[in-house]
């Protein structure tokens, strides 16, 4: 979990590549645990959900890519409650395990 939360830190503005289903999910624990702990907050809550925008938009690009559809399939989240359906399936899909047009499988360095 903690190696997941730091490369989605490390690579809070990288856009390319892909990303394994475990960094994506523990990512997204990581920022509803903070949201929940902070609700109460508005200050903080402010400031962490402002501090978890840009690696969470990033690592869901990188998710999509590695399943490989294109980062601007996000946006399907903006339509009510099927696009969130659509999405959370999506991204909830196993990565295809060749190299795609978005990169080489981030299980290919895996032993």
């Amino acid at each position: 979990m903690g190696e997941s939360i730091q490369t989605c830190f490390n690579k809070y503005a990288e856009f390319t590549g892909r990303a394994r289903r475990s960094e994506y999910w523990w990512f997204a624990l990581f920022g509803f645990a903070i949201s929940l702990v902070l609700s109460r907050a508005l200050i903080l809550g402010m400031i962490a959900s402002l501090a978890l925008f840009a690696p969470q938009l990033a690592v869901g690009v990188r998710r999509l890519h590695d399943t490989g559809r294109s980062g601007w399939y996000l946006l399907i989240g903006l339509i009510p409650f099927v696009g969130w359906i659509i999405l959370i399936v999506w991204l909830a899909t196993e990565g295809e395990p060749a190299t795609n047009m978005y990169g080489e499988s981030p299980k290919a360095g895996m032993v």
